[in-house]
């Protein structure tokens, strides 16, 4: 069995989202063969570089922008068309990489692949499988095309939103988002303290930028770190070397215990030893803090997608939100004296969560490729 997945590297959860669907097949499946192709560097590299480039610089230097255009996206057909014109384009070369490989289904984690794949599709230059993977708990038009056999999306909230953009019913599956199955073992909770030097009865921050490091970040641990409140903390700061070097810089000044990271492997474990987490809404940090039922603390949101997966968050109870860093040590004041609402957000996300996401995905996609083969 062949099978070909289609990602786009802007941020790391397409990515990570797609290898994660891998590992359960290759792992759980035998005579199967999974690819992964980042779809606008098999493309053309430069366009890749100028598409994702000019993708990661306004979310970290314009968000308000990029957030305006996403609105403006999900509302005018101006932008909607002239994505249908480039990628009805684009999907040629990507037609040449399905008759090489002849995959027996092909899932995307991206929306650009979905919409070149619905564009072959419709006009018959390919007849296999498509599963499209939605990665926030947003569904935006972008994502929605003609032909595309199923649809994966984070919940069954979404059901009824999607069926209005003229979604078929039968194409849904409200599966979850893919996560790593290390999200899913069971850890020595003392042990994992015990090894980096932390307090086993001591509330627990875990702050998390994502693989870019983005967000607030200095400014939360600043106030948080010379606060009065009993705190120790773990702080990822991915592949942001300036953020690093100014959380150590911090780290030197203050008595409260502090582990730092770089991008790191281990945000399962850290994950399982935090009471809280505090970061920016990622649907793949989403997707993992609610299998790991930790409380999440909301910051730094980006225009657009982030701010439906704060919506979503905090309209369900799994979240609490500041806009501005200077409110947290109140929001933290008050939910150290409330055990019954840790306790709720920890049961809210214990219901929303998709432990089983990656491995019902993956049986998804096997019985789209066997149905095809079968033909």
């Amino acid at each position: 069995m062949k099978i070909l997945a289609l990602t786009v590297s802007a941020g790391n959860g397409h990515n990570k989202a797609a290898e994660s669907i891998k590992d359960y097949l290759t792992n759980n499946f035998e005579d199967i063969d999974v690819e992964i192709f980042d779809t606008l560097k098999y493309i053309n590299p430069i366009l890749d570089k100028l598409v994702v480039g000019s993708y990661l610089k306004s979310v970290k230097n314009t968000p308000a922008l990029y957030g305006k255009l996403y609105e403006y996206a999900e509302n005018d057909d101006t932008v909607s068309n002239l994505s249908g014109f480039v990628n009805d384009i684009l999907s040629i070369k990507l037609k040449n990489l399905i008759f090489r490989k002849k995959p027996d289904v092909v899932y995307c984690t991206h929306p650009f692949p979905v919409e070149m794949l619905s564009i072959l599709k419709r006009k018959h230059k390919v007849d296999i499988p498509v599963v499209a993977i939605l990665t926030d708990y947003a569904p935006h038009s972008f994502w929605f095309y003609n032909s595309i056999d199923a649809y994966v999306i984070p919940h069954e909230d979404f059901v009824c939103e999607i069926r209005e953009k003229g979604v078929p019913k039968d194409t849904i599956y409200p599966l979850g988002i893919p996560i790593s199955n290390s999200f899913l073992q069971n850890v020595n909770k003392d042990k994992i303290r015990e090894n980096l030097g932390l307090s086993k009865d001591k509330t627990t921050l875990l702050l998390m930028g994502g693989g870019l490091g983005i967000g607030n970040i200095t400014k939360i641990y600043k106030e948080l770190c010379f606060s009065t409140l009993d705190l120790q903390f773990i702080i990822c700061a991915g592949n942001n070397t300036k953020l690093k070097n100014q959380l150590e810089s911090l780290k030197a000044r203050t008595l409260k215990k502090t582990i730092i990271f770089e991008y790191t492997e281990m945000v399962p474990e850290l994950m399982s030893v935090s009471d809280i987490l505090v970061s920016k809404p990622g649907g793949l940090t989403i997707s993992e803090a609610l299998v790991k039922n930790i409380p999440i603390i909301i910051t730094s949101t980006i225009p657009g997608q982030e701010e439906k997966n704060a919506d979503y968050l905090v309209n369900n109870g799994v979240a609490a939100r500041v806009k501005e860093s200077g409110d947290l040590t109140h929001l933290m004041y008050q939910l150290s004296q409330s055990k019954l609402r840790l306790s709720h957000m920890r049961d809210m996300a214990k219901e929303k969560s998709k432990p089983n996401s990656t491995k019902d995905i993956a049986n998804l996609i096997v019985s789209f490729a066997n149905k095809y083969i079968e033909k």
